[in-house]
């Protein structure tokens, strides 16, 4: 999965969704250039994606692409990660270390989650972009550097600027072009073949023959508001593939991030069980569904035999965790 992502280009990434193409429409002439682009969108809509493409899709294809974020990290440490370090710069240092954007020279740096940067992080990011020169914690010299930045962020950086939390300047030096890539609920058209797709990937993961998805639960996959967008469904996919034992996705088998939230408020008391001992070691079959129905086994034992209880702690349903004791003849 991974190795086939490094490699995408945009001209590779199809879509049903007329918002979605005109965005991959502006992807793909920004990648003829070195445009520096910015890319908004919720969190979880391929933002990582969609930056990668554009680099394999542009000159610096062949050069490095190197992808940071730059949120909830404090100063000092951030501005070693993205320009690197001397020798005895700080205690610790025992080496020198390039940063990102040394590391990125002649290629791609993706800066993501921008809009949570610190005022100082953001003048240094001005500082090199406007110059393409920085200076290493501990050095006194500059260097140079010759990078392409595509930054992204999940909410908008002209509120943040209002705010007084972001650099009017910044923003646009980073937003030569700015992409907006539209969440999964406003792409529906796009979903039998996005989830198609990524449970093939994931059937080939466990090793399984899954053939078809049943209308019932493609009805629900199909109706679900996807708050987490392309990370979610490849979450949701994922688990459904796990639980599956036959050729079929059956509706117990489609299971959603709230679907446990909503079982773990109805008994707040529910927590994990503390096991006075380990799941008992894998021995003989060492299949995936082997090592589940015997995970299944031990969270049955630790909750006493109470199969509610049991499948809230294993955020399955009731006719889910039944069918795999039956299958396993593991208890009633």
């Amino acid at each position: 999965m991974e190795d086939t992502f490094s490699k995408l280009k945009v001209e590779d990434i199809t879509t049903a969704n007329q918002a979605m193409a005109r965005c991959l429409r502006l992807a793909g002439m920004a990648a003829k250039s070195d445009v520096q682009v910015l890319l908004l969108g919720e969190t979880g809509t391929g933002k990582t994606l969609m930056a990668r493409a554009i680099h394999n899709s542009s000159s610096r294809a062949a050069a490095p692409f190197i992808s940071f974020n730059a949120s909830a990290m404090s100063d000092s440490l951030l501005e070693s990660q993205l320009f690197g370090h001397e020798r005895g710069a700080f205690t610790g240092a025992q080496q020198m270390v390039k940063g990102k954007f040394e590391l990125a020279d002649g290629g791609t740096l993706f800066l993501d989650e921008v809009a949570d940067m610190s005022p100082l992080a953001q003048v240094k990011i001005l500082r090199v972009l406007e110059y393409g020169e920085f200076e290493r914690l501990g050095s006194e010299r500059m260097s140079k550097c010759d990078v392409r930045v595509i930054s992204a962020a999940n909410c908008s950086l002209q509120s943040r600027i209002r705010q007084g939390k972001f650099r009017e300047d910044l923003y646009h030096r980073l937003a030569g072009l700015s992409l907006l890539i539209p969440p999964l609920r406003e792409r529906r058209e796009e979903l039998p073949v996005l989830i198609a797709g990524e449970l093939k990937a994931q059937a080939r993961v466990f090793g399984k023959n899954i053939m078809a998805i049943h209308p019932e639960s493609m009805d629900k996959l199909l109706t679900h508001q996807w708050r987490g967008n392309l990370r979610e469904l490849s979450h949701v996919v994922r688990t459904m593939a796990l639980f599956c034992e036959g050729n079929v996705i059956l509706p117990d088998h489609v299971i959603f991030p709230e679907d446990l939230s909503s079982d773990l408020n109805e008994s707040p008391a529910v927590s994990a069980p503390r096991p006075a001992e380990s799941p008992p070691p894998a021995e003989g079959d060492l299949t995936l569904s082997a090592a589940a129905l015997r995970h299944i086994r031990f969270v049955h034992q630790q909750a006493q035999g109470n199969q509610r209880r049991t499948a809230k702690l294993l955020g399955i349903s009731r006719a889910t965790l039944a069918r795999h004791l039956k299958n396993g003849h593991g208890g009633k």
